[in-house]
């Protein structure tokens, strides 16, 4: 679907109204400013208006709706996680109905209900378009035609363990690619140990890392990545809702493996890619399924402790991984 917006505006052929939605940002912002910029000239500040958050001014964005362009064939609105577009009122679905040609609308929303009057209406008399995160594989092709483009190599193993290291996130991804690319200036291939040296390991990674250091009982390990995690500003309910994700994950893994599954079935079945299923794969051996069944049921318990105020996030969390690691 983003490809058709693509294509309205190779042919500047518009639709009056615009539904982003979907957890790749990176996708969604590289849409909506290719779309600005087919519309709006470059400081164009009279045809162009932004609005952010629940707290919007309806009654303006009323007005401006039917407001002509000054100077311009178009007048684009922009209206980011207002909630319009998971449920509107009945003034904000009439005005769009009597909306003139000259006016374009783009909601952009986390998510929708697709049930929803208003999503209803995008859908049928406009475009909705949903932005989800790609297969590893696009990723992968995406990382390599940015290296090319700077001239830089990396090698498919590599760039399957940079992905690994920033996740899946594109920001995040441009953003550590960007920083390797600067690192390795003067040199063409861009190796594992450059990985190693500069790319941020993210969350998810290290929570892989702290459940082999508890399997292997090294308490300092443990401690030292949760405090880790904590500098990085992780909230230590996140860290508790990961572990009991991953203690989830290696249960499925186990399941699958004792089901004959091959590499690439377990990542379908489990909903991740093809070399974060053969790191559970590898970690699952280390741990007894009983073993994963009382920590999810010890993680349950001080999530329960810390709801009821018996006990702060942060000390309820660290307590949990010394009791693991003991």
């Amino acid at each position: 679907m983003m490809k058709r917006v693509l294509q309205h505006i190779k042919e500047q052929k518009y639709q009056n109204l615009y539904l982003f939605y979907g957890k790749e940002k990176y996708l969604v912002a590289q849409t909506r400013d290719k779309l600005k910029e087919a519309l709006i000239p470059s400081g164009d500040t009279m045809n162009y208006s932004y609005f952010e958050g629940k707290k919007t001014d309806i009654p303006e964005i009323l007005e401006l709706i039917q407001t002509m362009p000054f100077f311009n064939d178009y007048r684009l609105l922009v209206l980011d996680q207002t909630e319009l577009g998971k449920k509107s009122n009945d003034d904000f679905l009439n005005a769009l109905k009597e909306m003139p040609e000259t006016t374009i609308l783009l909601i952009i929303e986390d998510d929708v209900d697709k049930r929803s009057k208003i999503y209803k209406y995008i859908n049928k008399e406009g475009c909705a378009v949903s932005f989800e995160t790609p297969k590893e594989k696009d990723l992968v092709l995406w990382v390599a035609q940015m290296l090319k483009k700077e001239q830089k190599k990396m090698t498919q193993k590599d760039i399957q363990l940079f992905l690994y290291k920033t996740g899946q996130d594109m920001f995040t991804i441009k953003n550590e690619l960007e920083k390797l690319i600067s690192y390795t200036k003067g040199r063409e291939v861009i190796g594992a140990e450059d990985l190693e040296a500069l790319t941020t390991a993210q969350t998810t990674n290290q929570i892989f890392v702290m459940l082999e250091a508890i399997a292997k009982k090294q308490r300092d390990t443990v401690l030292k990545l949760y405090y880790d995690l904590i500098e990085l500003k992780e909230s230590p309910f996140g860290i508790l809702a990961l572990l009991v994700r991953q203690c989830n994950q290696l249960l499925q893994t186990q399941s699958l493996l004792k089901a004959g599954k091959s590499q690439g079935e377990m990542a379908k079945e489990l909903k991740v890619p093809p070399f974060v299923a053969g790191k559970l794969k590898q970690q699952v051996r280390l741990f007894k399924r009983e073993e994963l069944y009382e920590m999810i049921k010890k993680c349950a318990a001080t999530d329960e402790g810390i709801k009821t105020g018996k006990i702060t996030d942060r000390i309820g969390v660290e307590l949990l991984l010394v009791e693991f690691s003991k």
